[in-house]
């Protein structure tokens, strides 16, 4: 999952970063409104948390701009002004969901999952055969077992899953697991992914490489009879 985060504190976006991060989340950051409206232009993004404080193009004119483009993309506004009219305004202007500052890691590390496991239509636990991945506590489990994951392996998890039974290309998996400034080549996507069948290979889940084009998580036997 990609996400954008448009924010002028650059404490706060650091520290945000990092955490979303850690949890498998690819991560770019704007410190003002052109930077964020020109990163939404030119990239697809599961998920925006979106200031409205910033400099040089406010948040809210940065979300009339996503929504007036048809954009589907979800909105998270993150912001200093908590009157109710404030939240009134983005709401009505087409954000997702509203959390004022300060506000608490945990509760918006929740939101964010609730948003883009909306966005994307998926159940909070995702199943393939014996591999269970909940999206909740971002853990994955074979049988039971917990799986211990990297981030990175995390990410590559979920995105596979999120497309079982179809391709999955390299450049598609490098967009969504890495931000603004993160070099990750091919090659290494092909490290991530050989440690991740590795973990998983013992419950039967199989990840299939498609010389050339990329890999697919193939649907459990029993599943591609029905």
């Amino acid at each position: 999952m990609r996400i954008l985060l448009a924010e002028d504190d650059r404490i706060i976006a650091d520290g945000l970063s990092r955490s979303l991060r850690q949890t498998g989340y690819a991560i770019d950051c704007a410190y003002n409104g052109i930077d964020a409206d020109t990163a939404l232009l030119t990239n697809s993004y599961d998920l925006v948390i979106l200031d409205l404080g910033l400099p040089k193009l406010s948040g809210l004119d940065v979300l009339r701009r996503i929504r007036a483009r048809n954009s589907t993309v979800p909105v998270l506004i993150l912001t200093a002004l908590d009157g109710i009219n404030d939240r009134v305004k983005g709401l009505d202007l087409g954000a997702d969901d509203y959390m004022a500052k300060p506000f608490e890691l945990p509760e918006l590390e929740a939101r964010v999952r609730a948003l883009t496991r909306r966005s994307s239509g998926t159940t909070p636990v995702i199943q393939c055969g014996s591999l269970l991945f909940d999206q909740a506590d971002r853990t994955a489990q074979i049988n039971g077992n917990i799986l211990d994951l990297s981030a990175r392996e995390l990410g590559l998890l979920e995105v596979l899953l999120s497309r079982v039974g179809r391709l999955v290309s390299k450049d598609q998996l490098v967009d969504h697991l890495c931000g603004w400034g993160e070099e990750v080549s091919h090659n290494a996507i092909e490290v991530y992914v050989h440690r991740l069948r590795k973990k998983i290979e013992s419950g039967g889940v199989r990840i299939a490489t498609v010389r050339g084009l990329g890999y697919c998580l193939e649907k459990p036997a029993e599943e591609r009879k029905l």
